[in-house]
């Protein structure tokens, strides 16, 4: 086979494997919770009732105020950026493979590029009212979103779903235990 049909059959199969993989993806375990403000804000004031343990490298507090650092700065500009290249091809292809699916998956324990690293310091509640905070925030924002460090820019409604989904995935890594009033 001489090379141009092999470039041409390699790059038909990859298409062809692509959407079929992409379809079967977005097809398995979909999100049916509402990617709202005020779901996340009612799940934020439900985790003060439990105690929590976490999974991962982060403990809970890290995670929710790397959650709320997503949430501002949204508002007010990420540090660091990734190229435009990079934001208008893979970072779009990626939102929009998780806004049609209604979840993300991520890396758990990636710090936003240029954020203050997170301290280990575990004062719970401080970090789920700076969440809630940043949450209520961003509801209430009038002015412009300024673009995602990965995505590219993203409508108010877009980057509602994304918080909401970020938030829900670092979740996983969270153990939950009710606390009994005695």
């Amino acid at each position: 086979m001489n090379r141009r049909k092999f470039v041409k059959a390699t790059i038909g199969s990859t298409a062809v494997l692509s959407v079929v993989g992409g379809a079967v993806w977005l097809s398995i375990d979909e999100n049916t919770e509402p990617l709202t403000i005020d779901a996340a804000i009612t799940v934020i004031q439900s985790l003060s009732d439990q105690r929590l343990s976490h999974l991962g490298e982060w403990n809970p507090t890290q995670i929710f105020n790397h959650c709320a650092q997503s949430v501002e700065y949204s508002m007010t500009g990420f540090p660091e950026h990734k190229s435009d290249l990079f934001k208008n091809t893979l970072g779009q292809m990626a939102f929009s493979a998780f806004s049609a699916k209604g979840k993300m998956t991520h890396s758990l324990s990636e710090a936003i590029p240029g954020a203050p690293s997170l301290s280990s310091e575990n004062n719970l509640k401080m970090a789920l009212d700076r969440l809630q905070k940043s949450m209520l925030d961003f509801k209430n924002h009038k002015g412009k979103m300024l673009p995602h460090f990965a995505y590219g820019d993203l409508s108010k409604k877009e980057y509602e779903a994304a918080h909401v989904m970020h938030l829900y995935n670092h979740l996983k890594e969270i153990k939950f235990k009710t606390v009994i009033p005695s």
